[in-house]
């Protein structure tokens, strides 16, 4: 029985339910704590979809909600935004973030040690929240590394080196072990200036040890984990560590569809129509319906989709002050018919370059969309 406090965040996207459904049904013996924090400001399909998740998963969401905030009868983005004045999050200043996912989520866990489970795929070049709390570690079930980036710092350290070779001997020898020697030799600058070379050699490192096989690198930094102070020290072992699978955004699909919870409907394409020529547009992400990190056209679907939620995220705006949801262009200025028509031109020429891609959801078309979303979102 596992020492530690297995937790998964629940955003209302695609990743996070499939990781759920892909969890349950592959680690049944795991007591997965499942939750959600919401904001208040959520399409109606998100809380479908975490309906339809208790459903499968047989076991209820936690949603996570301060009492203080529950007793003013506000939703939690309202409450903070008349603290901030007014003041709208953007990606310089993501308070919604830090304040509605991050802390809720960090006195839920209340100090246990815990492992965190994002559903980061291994078609997607991008890290998630790792938590600056102890007592939390973030793992990484859908990609062939499991690890977290501070996790793969450490163990590429070159004091670390001679260690880390010890663990591999365990299960390599002869050549293999010699060039996964060569493999950690290679020098890395830990020069702050150089970060992102840093992080491009630890990449190369990663790949060519994964190349020596999945298993025998997940069990190597496991035994360097048990001389750290991280939550999976305190196990005797892990059964994630015969991991092996690598999951793609079709695969994400699949998990819903086979289960029969189902994709959100936001992420199904609707058709439209300018200027003759016929396009289709869908939401890329889950959160909140005014997330800052939307692209212009789906700020144009939420328009025309949900007039009544649009409407809404105008409210918050205050052009006077330039607090707008999109950097110098208001909501207002958006919904002009002519404005629209010019956003969805542009849109028809990028997804034109990619009619060879045959499926009924945008991402599939549009993969660039998900880069720059707020990845603590998706804890």
């Amino acid at each position: 029985m596992s020492k530690l406090d297995h937790v998964l965040g629940i955003s209302g996207g695609k990743d996070s339910a499939a990781l759920a459904i892909y969890l349950k049904d592959k680690y049944p013996s795991f007591n997965f704590k499942y939750y959600f924090t919401d904001t208040g400001k959520e399409l109606d399909e998100t809380y479908q979809l975490i309906d339809n998740l208790e459903s499968y998963l047989g076991i209820e969401v936690n949603r996570l909600e301060d009492e203080k905030i529950a007793s003013t009868n506000e939703d939690p983005f309202d409450f903070h935004f008349k603290s901030f004045r007014g003041y709208l999050p953007s990606p310089q200043a993501r308070w919604c973030t830090a304040l509605m996912k991050l802390k809720p989520f960090e006195k839920f866990v209340s100090g246990n040690p815990t492992v965190s489970y994002v559903g980061i795929r291994g078609d997607e070049q991008r890290e998630g929240y790792i938590s600056r709390e102890k007592n939390i570690q973030s793992i990484f079930p859908f990609r062939r590394n499991i690890w977290s980036q501070d996790v793969l710092e450490k163990i590429f350290t070159a004091e670390n080196q001679e260690q880390l070779l010890a663990y591999y001997s365990q299960y390599l020898k002869g050549s293999k072990l010699d060039k996964v020697d060569a493999i950690f030799s290679k020098p890395i600058s830990f020069n702050r200036n150089y970060r992102l070379e840093k992080e491009r050699i630890i990449k190369e490192k990663l790949d060519a040890l994964l190349e020596f096989g999945v298993v025998e690198y997940n069990k190597s930094v496991f035994q360097f984990l048990k001389t750290t102070d991280y939550p999976l020290s305190i196990e005797d072992d892990y059964p994630l560590l015969e991991n092996e699978d690598n999951l793609v955004r079709a695969d994400i699909f699949k998990i819903l569809e086979d289960s029969g919870v189902g994709v959100p409907a936001y992420y199904n394409k609707v058709k439209y129509e300018v200027d003759g020529q016929v396009g289709e547009y869908a939401r890329s992400r889950s959160g909140c319906y005014f997330c800052f990190f939307q692209q212009k056209i789906e700020w144009v679907w939420l328009y025309e989709q949900h007039p009544e939620k649009f409407k809404e995220a105008m409210k918050y705006e205050n052009e006077d002050e330039y607090f707008t949801w999109i950097p110098n262009e208001s909501l207002k200025e958006l919904m002009n018919p002519k404005r629209i028509k010019e956003i969805k031109l542009d849109h028809l020429k990028r997804t034109n370059r990619h009619k060879s891609k045959n499926s009924k959801f945008l991402l599939d078309i549009l993969d660039d969309t998900e880069s720059d979303a707020c990845t603590a979102c998706f804890i």
